[in-house]
């Protein structure tokens, strides 16, 4: 006697595709996003596909998709999932057409959990494209989302950051950090010239990732409302006078590591507001910073930049010998 069997039920019937990867074989076809709410679920240890939804997955984030999709723009990426015996899926019609029974916990969520709770939570339906799996053991399953969750590599921040002007995506603040950080990169007269890349990460060089959340701050506490060229021009100037002082030190190579230059530009209000005192004026030069900066390296170890392990306990070392010198 079949289990699942219900005379008033009807399978759903749908054109696919069949891949053949290596030893694997899996279907490919699109699903009505109110159909996956009602099929899918994400761990086999659920009794309920909704509430296992809210109990494993974030709902911020599902959300976050929910809102995206009702804004009219477009997921195209497949979710994977593997077919459970509740959904009895069968191929019919001389291979052409899968069937399948529109059943809670028909199908476990490989890939794509939080994409399908958040078309769940949004108000239009759109058709999904959905790669499926059969007959996968709980071994085989698992292996499979290991292998979806580790091989895939996201695409780096940098290289995001990078297009979205090309996507018009921008917001004012990460348009006026690509401009700032578009000089450091380009300007023949900067202190980062050639220590920067804008779409990669990479040990040798600063990342327009740590570069925009050492400047960010800044933008807000003290250049709110400045243009890019004299945000440029400042910090050009505070840059090249720290490192002129790291240089005595022997240590200036140590400007790229991502703690290092987000402590020194964390100090830049402190260095900047002595500047401003000791000159009556906001005379910002390159020799004034570094006068200001000067009995910091005169007092400090290089191995406090060479082995920095984390940007507060820089800064706080840097901010205490500056104020010491000020009292």
């Amino acid at each position: 006697m079949d289990t699942f069997k219900n005379k008033e039920e009807e399978k759903l019937k749908l054109t696919f595709g069949l891949i053949t990867q290596g030893i694997n074989k899996f279907y490919t076809l699109a699903i009505s996003s109110e159909i996956l709410a009602k099929i899918c679920f994400v761990t086999t240890r659920d009794e309920d596909p909704i509430t296992g939804f809210q109990r494993v997955l974030d709902r911020k984030r599902a959300q976050e998709i929910a809102d995206y999709i009702d804004s009219g723009a477009t997921i195209p990426n497949a979710i994977i999932l593997s077919a459970q015996p509740e959904a009895e899926l069968e191929i019919i019609r001389g291979g052409k057409i899968i069937s399948f029974f529109e059943r809670p916990k028909s199908f476990l969520v490989l890939d794509g959990q939080h994409r399908v709770y958040g078309f769940s939570l949004a108000k239009a339906t759109l058709r999904v494209p959905v790669v499926i799996y059969s007959n996968l053991t709980r071994q085989e399953e698992s292996r499979l989302f290991i292998d979806i969750n580790t091989k895939q590599r996201p695409v780096p921040n940098e290289l995001l950051l990078d297009i979205k002007k090309l996507a018009e995506r921008e917001t004012d603040s990460e348009q006026l950090l690509r401009e700032i950080f578009d000089l450091f990169y380009n300007s023949t007269d900067s202190p980062l010239l050639g220590l920067l890349s804008p779409s990669e990460r990479t040990k040798s060089k600063l990342t327009r990732v740590t570069f925009n959340q050492a400047f960010k701050p800044l933008l807000v506490d003290v250049f709110q409302g400045k243009e890019v060229d004299e945000i440029y021009e400042v910090t050009r100037d505070y840059i090249q006078a720290f490192k002129s002082g790291m240089d005595t030190l022997g240590t200036d190579q140590t400007i790229i590591r991502p703690f290092v230059f987000r402590a020194l530009m964390l100090l830049f209000p402190h260095v900047g507001q002595r500047v401003k005192d000791r000159y009556n004026a906001p005379h910002y030069s390159a020799s004034n910073f570094y006068d200001v900066l000067k009995p910091i390296f005169v007092k400090i170890k290089s191995t406090s930049f060479t082995q920095a392990k984390s940007i507060n306990s820089l800064y706080e070392k840097m901010r205490e010998l500056l104020l010491d010198f000020t009292l």
